[in-house]
């Protein structure tokens, strides 16, 4: 077991952070009825540690405080929801306390617990008995009480007392008792907790959680009730002046008031209100506001009626319509006309979905996909297909009932496993890796790579059948073909008859794809 927390101790918890949170967000999302039971608890804990993660994983920290530092910068930055505005004040409280602290005993680890459940308790306006407070409180009671000094020791005591206040929660507060519930937040940090402890003790993942209770759904189905305010305000504030000021007011206007931040001037707030505008404008006068999002909570049932769908960016009506026939939401790409970050904001909100699986199926649309998941209220995972054929092969082991991220790894793993080829025509003079290509000549493409060249007039069949043969070159069982719009009628056919003779092993799929200025989209897996 390890005797101090050092730089990659910290980064190798973040990450199992994150795992456990991923792998029961669905779960804390359908037990979380307080303070509003909106169904979003897991999926803003996971979301508010994926941003501390990446902040983490963008920094060269290499000690255990300037690493808890950047994981705490990077979760007030990317808070999202109550729970995660209280999960960046948590991840505060280690980072004072270890400030310049190269590695972290277990009495770092005892006075890091007892900052961050001040801290965490301090940035919400009326802290309540029974929620994720009263379970920090406990794993800090716990570690000061320890008579050991031991970080693993210590490490554990938090986590079991924990785990007890957890189980305690329906004791405290009536709406866990009448749903027959724990608090979903109070889950959440009882996970982080663990995943600390597996890492203090060196355990492997599959350990994590072996000894945490299990959950249960809750007895009545009524998941969207709101707390008689109609919206929930969240945004940054730079320049804050005068935090009780803002806190004040912020109480008059709505509840569920969070204000916290990160102990380098920027600060994340939260409010359910009914004056949107009211609420922005006590921001403006306490600083400058930025990264506004509002919620109306009558929009959430509608918005969130299933845990998870997949949406598919898709060029060509054909290919549409494969996909759609496949289960995906689709975004079509037309002719002429770039898709943006509304439109993907439309699709999502179609999805009515907590998480969106998107396949991009296109080398140029990671920013665009990165910009919609960044304003859009749910949780958006990107499968990285440059290529329709990928995405279909991502989407054929795509199975909802697995695991959200087992199933997003199994996409990914059958897209990468697709290799992808492109047969269009050249529409000016090139050089290529294979020599200079003319007008009207045929270029065959592998993984984005000019391999050959048929020159015009081009026989588009023969030169299909070439690359096809260069791409089994390296293997491969089953080959799937897109025809685009410059696709010759003959192509599948004539395809299929070449394949018979010099890979008979090789099976072919052709779909119409109406690709435009394309003659073929390959894969072959």
């Amino acid at each position: 077991m390890l005797e101090a927390l050092d730089a990659d101790a910290v980064r190798r918890w973040a990450a199992a952070g994150v795992r456990a949170l991923d792998a029961d967000r669905e779960a804390i999302d359908r037990i979380n009825v307080y303070p509003v039971a909106d169904g979003d608890t897991g999926t803003n804990l996971l979301h508010t540690m994926r941003s501390a993660l990446d902040a983490l994983v963008d920094d060269p920290a290499d000690a255990a405080g300037a690493a808890v530092s950047a994981l705490a910068k990077g979760a007030v930055a990317g808070a999202r929801g109550n729970s995660g505005v209280i999960l960046s004040q948590v991840l505060r409280g280690l980072a004072e306390s270890w400030e310049g602290a190269r590695t972290v005993t277990g009495t770092a680890l005892r006075t890091a617990l007892r900052r961050a459940d001040q801290l965490a308790t301090a940035a919400v306006s009326k802290p309540v008995a029974g929620t994720v407070l009263s379970v920090l409180t406990a794993a800090a009671d716990a570690a000061e009480d320890c008579g050991s000094d031991l970080l693993d020791d210590v490490a554990s005591a938090a986590v079991k007392a924990a785990a007890q206040a957890l189980a305690d929660t329906p004791r405290q507060l009536a709406v866990l008792a009448e749903r027959g519930v724990v608090d979903a937040g109070g889950r959440g940090l009882l996970l982080l907790l663990d995943a600390l402890a597996t890492v203090v003790a060196e355990r492997v993942d599959s350990d994590t959680n072996h000894d945490l209770p299990p959950l249960s759904a809750p007895k009545s189905a009524l998941m969207h009730e709101s707390s008689g305010f109609e919206y929930e305000v969240m945004y940054l504030l730079d320049g804050l002046a005068d935090e009780p000021s803002l806190r004040d007011r912020l109480t008059r206007l709505g509840d569920s008031v969070v204000v916290a931040g990160d102990g380098h001037g920027l600060w994340s707030v939260h409010v359910h209100c009914d004056d949107v505008g009211a609420a922005i404008e006590v921001g403006i006068e306490n600083g400058r506001p930025h990264r506004i999002k509002v919620t109306r909570f009558a929009d959430e049932k509608a918005r969130f009626e299933r845990d998870r769908a997949v949406v598919a960016i898709v060029a060509g009506e054909q290919a549409a319509e494969l996909f759609r026939a496949e289960g995906a939401i689709v975004l079509p790409v037309r002719a002429g006309r770039e898709p943006t970050v509304t439109d993907l904001l439309d699709v999502f909100a179609e999805t009515c979905a907590a998480q969106v699986v998107v396949l991009p199926n296109d080398t140029g649309l990671a920013e665009l996909v990165s910009a919609a998941a960044e304003r859009d209220g749910r949780d958006v995972v990107v499968v990285p297909t440059v290529s329709p054929v990928q995405g279909l092969a991502a989407l054929a082991v795509h199975d909802p009932s697995r695991r959200s991220g087992d199933d997003v790894v199994a996409m990914a793993e059958a897209a990468a496993a697709t290799r992808r080829g492109e047969l269009v025509i050249a529409k000016r003079e090139a050089i290529t890796w294979v020599g200079r290509c003319q007008p009207g000549d045929a270029l065959g493409m592998i993984d984005g790579e000019v391999v050959l060249i048929e020159p015009a007039p081009a026989d588009l069949v023969a030169a299909a059948c070439r690359l096809v043969d260069r791409m089994l070159d390296a293997g491969g069982e089953l080959v799937t073909v897109f025809a685009g719009e410059d696709a010759p009628a003959a192509l599948d056919d004539e395809l299929g008859r070449h394949l018979r003779l010099s890979h008979p092993e090789a099976e072919l799929t052709g779909y119409p794809g109406g690709q435009p200025e394309t003659v073929a989209l390959i894969g072959v897996e």
